[in-house]
Formats: C-alpha cells, sequence, structure tokens
C-alpha cells in the first residue's frame, strides 16, 4: 500500500451540539461536505465511482449514488462493528480499492444526527435494545455505557503503574488549548486543571471533560491513486500504511471486560501498532504528529504506549510532562481539538486534520510536519489506525 494512494480532498458539514441537526436534510449535509472536497481537489461529482464508510451509516450508495448525480458505483465497502475503530479502517479500503483499480476516486464518509431525546451514551442501557447473550453478562449488573467500560481498563492502569487524575486532567486540557485556536471547534473556552477536577464524576475516574461530546456533522475524504493525484489541484497526502482488526482477545473485551491481564491495562493497539510501522518502514520517533481517537481521556494515555512513545506504565508521566501540547511538546496530540473538544464524528476529523497539518493548514501547525500518525477506537474490534505522509 505505501504511497499508492493519496488523500486529495476533504470537507465537513458544520458542527453541532447532538440533535440540532436532526431536521435537515442528510442527502444536502452529504452534498455540502462532498462539495466541499471536490472543489478542494478540482474533480467533479461524476469522477467519484466508490464509497467507503464503517459503523453504523443510514445513508448508503443506493441511496446517495443518484441524489449526488453520481453516473456509477464501482465499489462499495463497510467497516462492520467497532464503531468508531473503523474510522482508518474505511480509508484504508478506500486505498485497496484505488490499487487494485476497483474505483478511481473513492469517497469515504461518515454522518451523525442523534435524534434529540437519543445519546450514544446512553444506548447500551435503553430499554429498546434486545437483550442478547452477550450483553446478559453486564447488563444486569449496571455495566451499560461506554464510559464505563472504559473507566475500569483506566482505573486498572492506575492501581498497577500509579496513574493520576492529573493526568487525564492534561489531556483535557492541552486538547482544549489546541481547540480554542480552531474556529470550527464547539468547546473553545479555557479549561483549567481545577475545572477539570472539581466537574462532576460520570464514571470513576472520568469526570465530564473526560468524555467526548455528543454532535451532530458530518465528513468526507476523497482518496484515489497516486497517479491520478499529481493531476489534480490540491497537495496530494500519502497514505503510508493502514492496519485493521487487534488482538483477538481483546475481541468483545470492552463489554465482557475478560481480557488478560497486560492487554486489559492496554488500547488494545499494539498488534497493529506493530503492522502499521512494518508497513510504513518507520519508527515512532519518526512521527511528528499525532491525531489519537479520544472518545476518553484515559484512552489517549494507552494509546501513547502501545505506539511506543513511551514504555508501558509511562503514558501517565509521557502527558505530564507537556509532551502532547503544542507548539513544544515531543509528540503534539490532536491539535483540533479532538472529540473532546473539537467535534466528535467517530473520528473522521482526526484524518481531516492529518491532512491540514501535511499540508502546512492547521490552526495549530506542527513546523515542518512530515509524518503523522492517526488511530481509531479503541474498540471492540476491529479497531484502525494509518500513517499519513505528505
Amino acid at each position: 500500500m505505501k504511497d499508492r494512494a493519496c488523500i486529495v480532498g476533504v470537507g465537513t458539514t458544520r458542527f453541532a451540539k447532538r440533535g440540532e441537526l436532526f431536521d435537515e436534510n442528510p442527502i444536502d449535509q452529504v452534498r455540502t461536505a462532498l462539495d466541499m472536497a471536490l472543489a478542494e481537489a478540482g474533480l467533479s461529482r461524476r469522477d467519484v465511482d466508490g464509497f467507503a464508510t464503517y459503523s453504523v451509516e443510514k445513508l448508503d450508495p443506493s441511496t446517495l449514488a443518484p441524489a449526488l448525480g453520481i453516473p456509477a458505483v464501482n465499489y462499495s465497502s463497510m467497516v462492520h462493528g467497532g464503531g468508531g475503530g473503523g474510522t482508518c479502517g474505511a480509508v484504508a479500503n478506500a486505498a485497496a480499492a484505488v490499487i487494485a483499480r476497483q474505483a478511481d476516486v473513492v469517497m469515504v464518509y461518515k454522518f451523525i444526527t442523534q435524534p434529540p431525546h437519543a445519546r450514544f451514551g446512553a444506548a447500551y442501557g435503553s430499554a429498546q435494545v434486545a437483550a442478547d447473550p452477550l450483553s446478559d453478562f453486564h447488563r444486569p449488573f449496571g455495566l451499560i455505557s461506554p464510559a464505563q467500560f472504559f473507566s475500569l481498563l483506566f482505573r486498572r492502569h492506575m492501581h498497577r503503574y500509579g496513574t493520576t487524575p492529573l493526568h487525564l486532567a492534561e489531556v483535557a486540557v492541552s486538547t482544549r488549548r489546541h481547540a480554542m485556536r480552531n474556529p470550527s471547534a464547539l468547546k473553545r473556552d479555557p479549561l483549567t486543571v481545577a475545572q477539570h477536577q472539581s466537574a462532576r464524576m460520570i464514571a470513576d475516574p472520568f469526570r465530564l471533560f473526560d468524555c467526548c461530546q455528543e454532535t451532530d456533522g458530518g465528513a468526507v475524504i476523497l482518496v484515489t491513486s497516486a497517479e491520478r493525484a499529481r493531476d489534480l489541484r490540491q497537495q496530494p497526502v500519502y497514505i503510508m500504511a493502514g492496519a485493521m482488526g487487534g488482538d483477538s482477545l481483546w475481541g468483545q473485551g470492552l463489554t465482557s471486560q475478560n481480557q488478560p491481564e497486560d492487554l486489559y491495562v492496554s488500547a488494545g493497539h499494539a498488534h497493529m501498532a506493530k503492522r502499521l510501522y512494518a508497513q510504513a518502514g518507520i519508527t515512532p520517533d519518526d512521527v511528528d504528529v499525532a491525531l489519537l481517537y479520544d472518545h476518553f481521556t484515559g484512552m489517549v494515555i494507552l494509546q501513547l504506549e502501545d505506539y511506543g512513545f513511551c514504555e508501558r506504565g509511562e503514558g501517565g508521566d509521557f502527558v505530564a510532562s507537556g509532551a502532547i501540547r503544542w507548539p513544544d511538546g515531543r509528540l503534539p496530540v490532536n491539535t483540533h481539538g479532538g472529540n473532546l473538544s473539537e467535534v466528535y464524528l467517530l473520528g473522521l476529523t482526526h484524518v481531516i486534520e492529518a491532512v491540514r497539518q501535511l499540508r502546512g493548514e492547521s490552526t495549530a501547525q506542527v513546523a515542518d510536519a512530515e509524518i503523522a500518525l492517526v488511530t481509531a477506537g479503541p474498540s471492540n474490534l476491529p479497531s484502525s489506525s494509518m500513517l499519513l505522509r505528505r
């Protein structure tokens, strides 16, 4: 895969709080984001012939293609399961399609318009969710929300390695500082450590500002071959590597909580990280900026360990040193504000920020950024990640 496919255009809708876009026409939302990406690339809708998405997406090619004036569909893929863990996997699928000449230009997309009366954070415990043998192991005991699932993993990390709530605060505060520079971010008010520590508890040790937002919006990314990209308007961003999956013992581990000890205190990404670096032919030292899926602050710390930026158990000290802050940190993380402070679109905006960093267009631009790491999840399988370069 290395450098044989490129991202040549990105686009988004406006971002809003959960429920605010629910009554807007979903096709119009897709059209807005797609046309922005096409204008960047110098392409038209008639050039698009492939679709790739992930998680649960109500808008499929049979609806989108005729509504958008796309003449023919040559490729379509969906990353099953994993929720936000499929983000980078969808981009990797698009890259594989153009490399194999199954399609010429693939549109990777994700749109979220939540009904005002429903929330992702409460969905697992809803009475309307049908019982099944897997959920019977956790729902009767009150383990019903993502915040609870991930808090247990991180609490074990705290017990084993001495990680503290102040380490979580550093992730939240540094991410908010980055978001304050981003006019698209929904959360731009200053956030202090004291405010973080005094916020209400959601699932111990995660407080309010340790949890991602519940928002509406959408995004589109256009992927084509390196050969085609040379003739387009925008500076191409090359896909160096993409990995999807994870250790099978992670599996449904978030809900069943039955991983082996060493896997339980991780983000479940170490297996993919090795594959990713091997595909790209680089090491963690070569990464200039990281866009780490931040549904919860603690998972940023665990991913820093899984991807080799510090040793296991040292993630808390790594963030406490200021390493993830822009502009002076060793590895600026989530320079757009991430899921915590920009918007929560199941991770596709992390890919967009990586593209902008490598074009030199970020609102918190890392000097001379050449290589970006993007991750998706952690989640029940599959998770995914990718490396991009300018």
